[in-house]
């Protein structure tokens, strides 16, 4: 099957999103699919206000028109709300294909922690971006649930999964630091919310993995905290496992993939209550959610490593692969999967 995967988001941003739709399309190549990925490299592109490091598209349909045309896919797959699959969208609603999006980014959310706009007006653009869709994919129950309440419709469950071999139990001898070690992995950015970790009173060293628009301003704020950067591949596997306890102080992610990374590496998870965490984490086996970040932060110091493993290798990417590919509308025989009406065109 020939199928197109339009997103906004790619390399070189380093994210789960990302990092999601890159292991996806491989595994659909592997089992021998033929995948063209729409990104904002095939484009001009101009710096995302506020963030930089995003870089959009540039008034791209008439080039989306003809990649799409030119490929002819069987399926599309919007994974963003940006340019491109707005643009992609677009196509498609004229072309009568049938498509299917995902919901990976609690967008209103994130714009409302940089201006003051509604969320109701965020929401409003997002239902109607995604209400042409035939299915819109959501990684979690608690997602799913808090989108079907604002009134999104066809949702339908697309998990995460973790790349064992790589996340593993390692050295806790990689980073000479003074234990407890606590970290976190992930964008340095307002909507993370890493001053509710880093002003945390912790015994050890918190350690921050990752970057972006924030971590000049907090390095400053907590000179105690150690920030080391990017890190990918063995080298971040590295860091991660020489960690005691995983700390996700995010309010606004969908899952948060590296909880599953980390768990792999024998790291337990300590979190807030909130979407994403309580669909990944098991309270008392594999983490801790509470409302007050340090307890369940020295809660989870006391979790069995093994058994954060053991929840880990339940999770593989073949098989949310396989549940990505039962989600796509396919185009056959004069688009037979177009809704009968299109809503939101």
């Amino acid at each position: 099957m020939k199928i197109a995967l339009v997103t906004d988001a790619w390399l070189p941003q380093t994210n789960g999103v990302v990092k999601t739709l890159g292991i996806t399309a491989e595994k659909l190549r592997e089992l021998g699919h033929e995948v063209n990925v729409i990104e904002p490299g095939l484009f001009r592109t101009f710096p995302c206000p506020t963030y930089p490091e995003i870089r959009l598209a540039w008034l791209p349909y008439r080039r989306v028109a003809f990649l799409l045309d030119d490929f002819a896919p069987d399926a599309v797959h919007i994974a963003t709300e940006g340019p491109l699959g707005l643009a992609a969208r677009r196509w498609c609603i004229r072309q009568g294909m049938p498509f299917t999006t995902s919901y990976h980014t609690q967008f209103p959310e994130y714009l409302r922690a940089r201006a003051p706009i509604p969320l109701a007006w965020s929401y409003a653009h997002l239902r109607r971006f995604h209400g042409a869709a035939q299915r819109t994919m959501v990684a979690t129950p608690s997602m799913q649930r808090q989108l079907a309440a604002r009134g999104f419709e066809r949702l339908v469950r697309w998990t995460r999964g973790v790349d064992v071999e790589l996340f593993r139990p390692r050295s806790k001898r990689f980073l000479n630091l003074a234990r407890p070690v606590a970290m976190y992995v992930g964008r340095v950015a307002v909507e993370k919310n890493l001053d509710a970790f880093l002003a945390l009173d912790l015994p050890g060293t918190k350690v921050i993995v990752g970057d972006g628009p924030a971590r000049t301003s907090l390095a400053v704020r907590y000179p105690q905290a150690v920030f080391v950067g990017y890190k990918f591949g063995e080298e971040l596997a590295a860091h991660l496992a020489a960690a005691d306890v995983f700390v996700f102080p995010s309010r606004t992610d969908t899952f948060g993939l590296v909880l599953l990374e980390a768990m792999a590496c024998g790291v337990p998870v300590a979190a807030y209550p909130t979407t994403g965490p309580i669909d990944v984490v098991q309270p008392g086996v594999t983490g801790v959610l509470d409302e007050d970040l340090r307890v369940a932060t020295l809660a989870a110091l006391e979790l069995d490593p093994a058994a954060c493993r053991a929840h880990a290798l339940q999770h593989t990417w073949d098989a949310a692969t396989r549940q990505f590919l039962g989600n796509l509308a396919v185009r056959e025989n004069g688009c037979r999967d177009v809704p009968a009406a299109v809503p939101g065109s």
